[in-house]
């Protein structure tokens, strides 16, 4: 093998080795810290390793995978019960605010929840004021937000966020008009559509949790 072959693969290794010791740290973060955007995590994970090439950050889908060996290895003890009970806590919510077509998103869909994540819903209302009069009415306290999703991958919009807790577990809601329900905005792990679940998905991926199989196998049809 000629020498410039050679340091071209001995690059290539170095580079994979640090991409992966990356996207471990930033998983650590994740779940340690608490933290939920994926470029904040990898770019304070390749700070504290003092790894400095663009090249060496990891892809948010890496992370994503590293996230889930971190939690096997680490939290399989504990995180599974986590997820079961944010999914619990999602089926209430979206069965209280049927009327608004609720939609599960997020880490308490895609099996990633912990300690940290909040049950993620998409409500969709041409008013976003009539889904806070509605839970007003009912006393819920509410925080009002916004948060800023890629509806293609040239364009950002604006949407109205309400954040509360219900028995200890975060709720953050996002508002979304009524056509939204036929082309969600994309997803911040892989730029596709954004996954989503109705409540009759969410109930009978419940009802599998128990049957891997069966279970990972309506996952993956939710996820779609």
């Amino acid at each position: 093998m000629a020498r410039g072959e050679h340091h071209r693969i001995h690059a290539q290794d170095r580079l994979q080795r640090n991409r992966r010791r990356v996207a471990q740290e930033a998983a650590r973060l994740m779940s340690e810290h608490g933290i939920r955007d994926y470029h904040h995590a990898k770019v304070k994970a390749a700070e504290r390793l003092g790894i400095l090439e663009a090249q060496a950050l990891p892809r948010n889908n890496e992370i994503e995978e590293a996230l889930r060996e971190h939690q096997r290895i680490f939290h399989a003890d504990t995180q599974p019960q986590l997820l079961q009970d944010r999914r619990e806590a999602a089926v209430e919510a979206m069965r209280f605010l049927e009327h608004f077509d609720p939609r599960l998103v997020g880490a308490v869909l895609d099996g990633t929840a912990d300690a940290h994540s909040a049950v993620c819903l998409h409500l969709f209302s041409d008013n976003a004021e009539a889904v806070v009069l509605f839970l007003q009415e009912r006393g819920v306290p509410l925080t009002q937000q916004t948060r800023r999703l890629r509806t293609s991958r040239d364009e950002q919009v604006e949407y109205p966020v309400l954040l509360f807790s219900a028995d200890g577990v975060p709720f953050d809601l996002t508002v979304l008009p009524r056509d939204a329900l036929r082309q969600p905005p994309l997803d911040r792990i892989d730029e596709k559509p954004m996954r989503r679940a109705s409540l009759a998905t969410v109930e009978e991926l419940l009802a599998t949790a128990d049957n891997d199989d069966e279970f990972e196998r309506m996952l993956s049809s939710a996820l779609r």
